[in-house]
């Protein structure tokens, strides 16, 4: 196969079988993407579709795929970008970048998905409540006093 300098974005329900070279696949339905190795060398790469892994954008002719796309895990290591349709190649990561890439994201996923809990007791994280604005020495009372101030001079004009 021959390395692609382009992919065409071709919007699916449905992955096809056979996937062909310079396609880019994107199923909404699915939340996922999937093309044949910008390299040449026959692979298929899929990309899900999610905020913390990728995004891409179509204008209406031709899509760009963010961030870029690192086939780590394939024998060819192809690291590109795709913009405008067009494949950009970037440089190749050490094994040590992809760890520290890979290391960051699941970091970036478990802090989505599995917030750390907040200890709701105990009296470090004990609830003041607000001071009364009308009570003298109220750090809000003069804020709020000034804010009053100066919308009223605005709306009188």
């Amino acid at each position: 196969m021959i390395a692609a300098q382009a992919l065409v974005p071709r919007f699916v329900e449905e992955i096809p079988e056979a996937v062909e070279p310079g396609v880019f696949y994107v199923s909404l339905e699915h939340g996922s993407m999937i093309h044949l190795c910008a390299c040449g060398c026959g692979h298929e790469v899929a990309l899900p579709l999610t905020p913390l892994d990728w995004r891409f954008t179509f204008d209406g002719e031709t899509i760009s795929v963010s961030p870029s796309v690192g086939s780590w895990s394939l024998p060819c290591r192809s690291h590109y970008i795709i913009d405008r349709g067009r494949v950009r190649w970037a440089e190749d990561w050490t094994e040590a970048e992809v760890e520290a890439g890979r290391r960051r994201d699941q970091a970036r996923k478990d802090i989505r998905f599995n917030p750390p809990s907040v200890a709701k007791e105990g009296p470090e994280f004990a609830v003041r409540p607000f001071p009364d604005e009308t009570a003298e020495g109220s750090p809000r009372k003069g804020v709020l006093k000034g804010l009053r101030t100066w919308a009223s001079r605005l709306w009188r004009g």
